[in-house]
């Protein structure tokens, strides 16, 4: 299983940005998917997952700007993240898992990350 996230960059808060997840060596339609954050000395916490056939979840503080998507015959994963706030500055990861752990961070495999840098 490989994942490997792109699209992080440093905006200004009330920005936009879309970062994509590559998926490969496994049934992407298959499995859970999910986008999580990091911030250094914090938990990392789950941001939004989704599975192949609808299902859907979001954190809280990020209802109504972020949008979740996947392209099952890319084996590609998205966010897109609009009205981009300074909390929500943190290192980004793609996470797959046969088991749908909802937001925990569970998921058995992860990317490298992708920097997400917000500014005021």
């Amino acid at each position: 299983v490989q994942l490997v996230e792109s699209g992080g960059d440093s905006v200004q808060s009330g920005g936009s940005l879309r970062l994509s997840c590559a998926a490969s060596g496994f049934t992407f339609s298959s499995y859970y998917m999910g986008w999580f954050r990091r911030v250094p000395g914090k938990e990392r916490e789950g941001v939004a997952t989704i599975v192949s056939g609808g299902r859907i979840a979001y954190a809280n503080s990020v209802k109504g700007r972020f949008t979740i998507s996947q392209d099952t015959a890319k084996n590609m994963l998205y966010l897109q993240m609009n009205s981009l706030l300074p909390e929500d500055t943190a290192m980004y990861y793609c996470a797959a898992d046969r088991i749908d752990w909802w937001l925990l961070p569970r998921y058995t495999y992860w990317g490298q990350g992708t920097q997400v840098t917000v500014s005021s």
